[in-house]
């Protein structure tokens, strides 16, 4: 009998449940199949992650593939969960609440930036996953302090991280090169803009070019990643008891 997706989450756990003795042993184990399923979307992303690919990856059939992992959508549940274990949790030391919180959100931040996929896997069972659980139980420390309820430090967390995954998706398409304005463009492109503008949309003059010389490009996802954070800690500190 296939083992349920909980079971293949907690496999290395004691209480889990062991394979049959019948048939013979597997050439790999589900770690290792979930293991090389990482590697292939680090290195060219989920269209990578293939059954087909997987067993030639690993030496071993499409068929034996799924009796470790289930199916597909499985398969990328596990590797989420394996990815949330491998990441380096922030330290929190001594810091308060609001340092806490900006190193949760730059930790996630730079995760999804780092292994983009993640991006495109979009599925609640996560959750179910030990690696996924302590992660969400050290980032909910971040709040100590602050006098957030229960249902209200897991909707701050949440918060948190939905600004990360939003600010990666924005950073992750944009395009690093040919299509950028950046300070190289504004000083070709700015005069003939201005004489093409002469005195019309003034606000837009103004505040866009104050706020191109601050960026030194038309955008900057880095930029405002700092500025929305900034704003949500505002916001939580409201929240507080």
């Amino acid at each position: 009998m296939a083992r349920s997706l909980v079971d293949l989450l907690w496999r290395d756990h004691p209480e889990a449940p062991r394979g049959g003795s019948r048939g013979p042993e597997s050439r790999v184990s589900t770690g290792e199949v979930v293991a090389a399923a990482l590697d292939l979307a680090d290195s060219g992303g989920l269209a990578e992650v293939t059954v087909r690919r997987l067993g030639a990856h690993l030496g071993i059939s499409a068929m034996s593939v799924y009796t470790h992992v289930g199916s597909r959508d499985d398969l990328l549940v596990l590797m989420a969960d394996a990815a949330h274990a491998q990441m380096d949790l922030p330290a929190f030391g001594r810091a308060g609440w609001r340092t806490r919180c900006r190193r949760v959100a730059e930790a996630n931040r730079a995760q999804l930036l780092a292994r983009a996929w993640l991006l495109d896997v979009d599925d609640d069972r996560t959750v179910l996953g030990p690696g996924t659980i302590a992660k969400y139980d050290h980032e909910l420390q971040a709040f100590e302090g602050l006098g957030l309820d229960d249902v209200a430090r897991d909707a701050a967390l949440t918060l948190l991280l939905d600004l990360a995954r939003s600010s990666a998706r924005v950073a992750r398409r944009r395009p690093t090169t040919g299509t950028n304005v950046g300070a190289e463009e504004w000083a070709r492109w700015g005069p003939a803009l201005g004489r093409y503008l002469g005195d019309a949309h003034p606000l837009a003059q103004r505040v866009g070019g104050a706020a191109g010389a601050a960026m030194g490009a038309a955008s900057s996802p880095d930029h405002a990643w700092r500025f929305a954070l900034e704003r949500v800690l505002d916001g939580l500190s409201s929240l507080g008891r």
